[in-house]
């Protein structure tokens, strides 16, 4: 195989960043086999390379393949695979010696779940090549019969095990890569924990190696099995069960799922049925970035993430106790990786954040018309500016800000009321109680 950088057009000499000094970067999948068998155009490239760097264990894999190459009486021609922190940096390093030529060793497909997507953010299309294999999901899904695109593949290698309670939900079939910390007990424990302690737990271990092994448990089981051990190199496939989980499946999280500072359901949390509004205002994105002033103990903020994993989501609040079950309610529901906690107030604590494309203020401490001016500045245009009022006084400053925007002519704008009385007893008789009456309004900035 050639190294070269393929040929541009003009129009895409401009954004592509390549030179002909620059990196050639391969990435070679190793597939989940003991002994690895390379087809002529891949060996080629580990012959022609300057580096070849992996883990130990992939090294040892191939180097039959390793010590036919031409530079492989080099020092430094096998080494180890850095974290991602300090790659760039062992990069740069190659480049300055005039090593322009690397291979990464990746397990399975590297665009999947690996090394590639970190590349691909970091380098330029034209310095990348990508040699894939079958990767550990594909051939535990083939262990077991499972189709592949039924199923929900996570990673909890490296991430808090808790990110995988916002996929806890029944009939589900997860694929779960794992680490030294999300053992199957922990992953069953997350089941047991759910409600959905009758859920299957597959665990697949050194698949394609001589100690191969399948194992079937029941979660509520293997909870109890602490002292099993399993082969660092695993992939747990969970079937869960039919039972009910605490985890919802659709909008409007209970109240009493939450925890307050008065108890849970009750306390500084937009309750679900004007959270569901303001969810239906903001229409959040996967892409947006969201800040929720005024957090109070989340509910707001932890829908928002739980729903949309891929959203940046800053929850401000500067009172402790709702610091705490904020805090709590982010760990409950899974959403560390997503929500972001930001202890302070507004607008002092806005300055250092992201700006957002979507913002819902539901508390202000008497701030908001300054909170208002300030968020307006950060807003993006096309963003979308969300705020409750209950107080008087909160309506009138909304309704200021409404006529500025009016006067300026810089926004959509609506505003509704919302108006609810809930089922009660008193004195053993049945009557609806009425809710202070909440109202919403909703700002889409133009430019």
């Amino acid at each position: 195989m050639e190294w070269k950088v393929p040929e541009l057009t003009l129009s895409e000499i401009s954004t592509e960043e390549s030179t002909i000094n620059d990196l050639l970067i391969h990435v070679v999948g190793l597939g989940v086999k003991e002994n690895v068998k390379l087809d002529q155009v891949t060996q080629d490239v580990l012959e022609q390379a300057d580096c070849v760097m992996g883990s130990q264990r992939q090294l040892d894999t191939l180097s039959a393949y390793l010590g036919q190459s031409k530079n492989a009486q080099e020092t430094d021609y096998c080494q180890l695979l850095p974290s991602l922190n300090d790659l760039k940096a062992k990069f740069d390093s190659f480049k300055q010696r005039g090593k322009n030529k690397i291979v990464l060793l990746a397990s399975g497909d590297p665009l999947f779940f690996g090394i590639g997507g970190w590349l691909t953010r970091n380098f330029a299309a034209s310095q990348l090549r990508f040699t894939p294999a079958v990767s550990s999901v594909q051939a535990a899904c083939h262990k077991l019969g499972i189709s592949l695109q039924d199923a929900n593949v996570i990673s909890v290698h490296g991430r808090p095990v808790e990110s995988i309670r916002r996929h806890l939900q029944s009939n589900k079939t997860l694929v779960l890569l794992t680490d030294a910390k999300s053992t199957p007990q922990v992953l069953a424990k997350e089941c047991a924990d759910a409600g959905l302690g009758l859920s299957k737990v597959h665990v697949c271990e050194a698949i394609g190696y001589e100690q191969e092994k399948l194992s079937h448990f029941i979660a509520d089981e293997l909870v109890e099995q602490k002292e099993l051990a399993f082969d660092a190199l695993n992939v747990v496939v969970i079937e869960t069960s039919s039972q009910t989980s605490f985890f919802p499946e659709f909008p409007g999280i209970e109240d009493e799922k939450f925890i307050t500072d008065k108890g849970e359901g009750k306390g500084m949390i937009t309750k679900r049925d004007v959270r569901l509004s303001v969810l239906s205002l903001l229409q959040i994105c996967d892409t947006d970035t969201v800040w929720d002033i005024g957090a109070g103990c989340g509910g707001v903020s932890v829908e928002m993430s739980y729903w949309h994993e891929k959203a940046n989501v800053y929850a401000i609040e500067h009172h402790l106790g709702r610091q705490e079950c904020l805090s709590a309610n982010r760990n409950r529901f899974g959403v560390m990786a997503n929500l972001n906690l930001v202890s302070g107030r507004a607008p002092e604590s806005l300055l250092a954040l992201p700006n957002p494309n979507k913002v819902f203020v539901g508390g202000s401490d008497g701030n908001l018309s300054l909170i208002l001016s300030q968020v307006w500045q950060k807003l993006e245009a096309g963003g979308v500016l969300v705020a409750s009022a209950v107080t008087e006084n909160t309506k009138f400053a909304l309704q200021s800000f409404m006529q500025t925007r009016v006067a300026e002519n810089d926004a959509l704008y609506e505003s509704k009321q919302l108006a609810q009385s809930k089922l009660d007893l008193l004195a053993g008789q049945q009557l609806y109680r009425p809710s202070l009456p909440v109202t919403l309004f909703k700002f889409e900035k133009l430019s």
